[in-house]
């Protein structure tokens, strides 16, 4: 593997419901990289994702991530895992009931933060990173879909990973804020994060054009747009 490769899938059969979804899929993934992956719904790409990020497990093939070998992670290495990689939900995934701020640090709290200075000077600072400085106190509920997707950005970045799985992030949102929401992860990819966006918005992927695979016909194929 390259020393610069962060993401290798080889021969993976990706499964949905016990039905197999997608055959044969190989991915070289560079660090600091950003792919989009496209296909219709029910095409594989979301059980892919979930597969790369240990949510389904993978049966058949290898993942590697970081040169480590992640098929069969068990269970008391997946905390560690999902430290270094960030996960950002088309639907979001907020709690309710807490805030902006209790939000991101629920999610430190889970990952082994302890110092409550750093604590509050990392939620302070994601928040900036994210446009939503002077939102810390609003519960998801008075956010626009934009801001809380970009809420659910800032909790993918918490501990700077090296990959994020974007799942269709901006599948819910008028098309001004979608670009808003591409640039940011792009900003994000340009610090030397790799990023795999699942995607739909074929405008937005010609005018921010990156290296693009499609899910389709149980495949999965690079394709030249």
């Amino acid at each position: 593997m390259k020393d610069n490769n962060i993401l290798k899938i080889e021969n993976a059969t990706i499964f949905h419901h016990y039905k197999t979804i997608l055959n044969n899929v190989n991915l070289n993934l560079d660090g600091g990289e950003f792919i989009y992956v496209i296909g219709k719904t029910g095409s594989g790409k979301s059980s892919l994702l979930r597969t790369i990020y240990c949510d389904i497990p993978l049966k058949m093939g290898d993942i590697y991530f970081d040169n480590e070998n992640i098929s069969s992670v068990k269970k008391d290495k997946l905390p560690f895992l999902r430290r270094n990689i960030g996960i950002v939900f088309q639907d979001f995934q907020l709690f309710q009931d807490r805030n902006a701020y209790e939000n991101i640090k629920f999610i430190m709290d889970s990952t082994g933060w302890d110092n409550n200075k750093k604590i509050d000077d990392k939620i302070k600072s994601l928040l900036e990173i994210v446009g939503l400085e002077n939102k810390g106190e609003n519960y998801p509920y008075e956010l626009s879909g934009g801001e809380q997707q970009r809420l659910v950005i800032a909790r993918a970045i918490v501990n700077n990973p090296k990959l994020i799985i974007a799942d269709e992030p901006t599948g819910n949102l008028d098309p001004e804020v979608a670009e808003n929401i591409l640039k940011l992860l792009i900003d994000i990819n340009k610090g030397g994060t790799s990023i795999i966006m699942t995607t739909h918005n074929y405008n937005l992927m010609e005018k921010y054009p990156f290296t693009t695979y499609s899910c389709e016909n149980g495949s999965f194929l690079k394709k030249n747009l």
